[in-house]
């Protein structure tokens, strides 16, 4: 099952409806179709060949699903970079992933250079130059035909996630991973139709907002995207095009909460909500629902390696607000020991995840150029995790603990061990540890516990700035505590339900975030 096949069909059936809305442009089914058409033939002739990595480094926009669906079509597989990445972060994904090419446009082309610098043969190609060079001149003089690739290849991304040695690794995806989850797992749940029209409200680089691209491609809906969320704005886009699905992480639940509970008559046309990628409030649910009694809200627990795991229908939202549903149709789920025995129901263990052979239906087909993680993390078909949890004896999974000490921000995952790494690269810093902290706004912000090399004098706002030079911007610590030594244990370990019990016990004032550590606006 091929993307291409999908939109020859859409564009055979309803060719004059609208594919993908942003701003000002419009692509029907017809026009996005034939656009990538000849863009994947442009990038042929550029010479990307089947299997070759294409990097986008492009601001969420029309360009970004053209580049995407054309990388696809020309049987190349596509590397996604996420704008708020650092110079370094980006520079470890090119090295990694060795593209032929990169699409980038004037916002991102200063980065791209610094971060491609001593990195030889990508080729560039900017989506806003008018030259020979930008992609309209590709899609201008190319024919209208899809090229010829290889039935059996089917990798289409590689999606970098964050590690806990700091190093991001590349999560090899499928045609037919996305085709089992985004579309027979999406439309199963959620009853998707080329009738829906949906808005995504996160960064199409990001996995949520990027999955409303693979639901236009698979269902026929209309996608309409927004290039930097503002809850005004999306108001405003939701009763302009009638949007029915709205995808977002929690986060973004709690910002556009006022402007619903204000003009709930602007959102009228929205039968679901989707919500991943962080803990999502009671209180949220039920002023949401409150407010929209006509929609069905869906909350759902996922990740880049696994797909959708388990899920919330809209009647479970507050009967069973603390888990984080049941396995979903065609994915099995089981919980380990540590000795590699299945614990039984009401123990806490890791949850593996299984669902056929791996890059065929829900799990990935693999990490690039990491064999051995690969295999300690795929065993006989099932996928660890690094996730804890235990399930009640109605089936419902609730996750206790994150074996791969992650923070869960504003639908982000951010690894200690990466923030860890570039506090110690301060001159200042002996000693660091990091935790995620609740968050009104965020589900969750990283706070940083620091020792400080006796006669230093560096404040919270200078540490901030010397982590957003190293790594993303939604990365950086909000909070920053001093602390003469961090507690550990006998064996040296930090002990980080200790600084948890510290954070907790402070009050509200001094839990207020360090000079500097605004929200990023990326």
């Amino acid at each position: 099952m091929k993307f291409a096949s999908f939109l020859t069909a859409h564009a055979a059936s309803m060719g004059n409806k609208d594919a993908v809305i942003c701003g000002n442009r419009r692509l029907s089914f017809a026009e996005l179709n034939s656009s990538t058409n000849r863009l994947a033939q442009g990038l042929r002739s550029a010479g990307v060949k089947v299997g070759d990595r294409v990097c986008i480094y492009l601001p969420s926009g029309v360009e970004f699903v053209q580049a995407f669906i054309a990388v696809v079509k020309a049987g190349a597989v596509t590397v996604p970079v996420n704008l708020p990445l650092s110079v370094p972060e980006i520079s470890h994904i090119l090295a990694d992933s060795k593209p032929s090419a990169a699409f980038i446009s004037a916002v991102t082309a200063d980065a791209f250079a610094r971060a491609s610098e001593g990195i030889e043969g990508i080729r560039t190609i900017a989506v806003d130059d008018a030259g020979p060079a930008g992609m309209e001149a590709l899609i201008a003089a190319s024919p209208d035909q899809l090229p010829d690739v290889p039935f059996d290849f089917d990798d289409c991304m590689i999606g970098y996630t964050s590690g806990t040695t700091g190093r991001a690794k590349g999560v090899i995806l499928t045609q037919s991973n996305y085709a089992f989850v985004n579309g027979y797992l999406n439309g199963y749940h959620w009853g998707l139709t080329a009738r829906d029209r949906q808005i995504s409200t996160t960064p199409l680089a990001h996995r949520t907002g990027f999955a409303r691209v693979m639901n236009m491609i698979l269902h026929g809906c209309t996608l309409v995207i927004m290039p930097r969320f503002d809850a005004a704005e999306a108001a405003r886009l939701i009763e302009q095009e009638s949007i029915s699905v709205l995808g977002m992480v929690p986060t973004v639940g709690r910002m556009l909460l006022p402007e619903i509970e204000a003009h709930p008559e602007r959102f009228a046309s929205l039968r679901v909500m989707l919500a991943t990628g962080e803990a999502f409030p009671v209180d949220v649910k039920q002023r949401l629902q409150a407010a929209l009694p006509q929609i069905r809200l869906y909350s759902f627990y996922a990740m880049t390696e696994a797909g959708a795991i388990a899920g919330l229908d809209a009647s479970q939202q507050i009967t069973h607000a603390a888990s984080v549903g049941r396995p979903w149709p065609g994915v099995d789920v089981k919980l380990m020991s540590t000795d590699g025995q299945q614990v039984a129901t009401g123990e806490v263990g890791e949850v593996w995840v299984r669902s056929g052979v791996p890059g065929l239906y829900s799990t990935m087909r693999g990490y690039l150029n990491r064999p051995q993680e690969t295999a300690e993390t795929i065993r006989d078909g099932w996928l660890a995790t690094g996730d804890m949890g235990r399930f009640d004896a109605e089936g419902f999974l609730y996750l206790v603990d994150r074996k791969k000490d992650m923070v869960l921000s504003g639908g982000y995952n951010i690894y200690s061990k990466e923030v860890e790494a570039a506090l110690y690269e301060h001159p200042d810093i002996v000693d660091a540890a990091v935790i995620g902290v609740p968050d009104p706004v965020f589900g969750e912000a990283v706070a940083a516990y620091v020792e400080l090399r006796a006669g230093a004098a560096a404040d919270a706002e200078a540490i901030i700035a010397h982590c957003r030079d190293r790594i993303a911007s939604y990365k950086k610590p909000r909070h920053v505590f001093f602390l003469p030594g961090l507690p550990r244990n006998t064996t040296g370990k930090v002990l980080k339900t200790r600084l948890r019990e510290m954070y907790q016990a402070l009050d509200p004032q001094q839990q207020a975030p360090a000079p500097g550590a605004q929200p990023p606006k990326d």
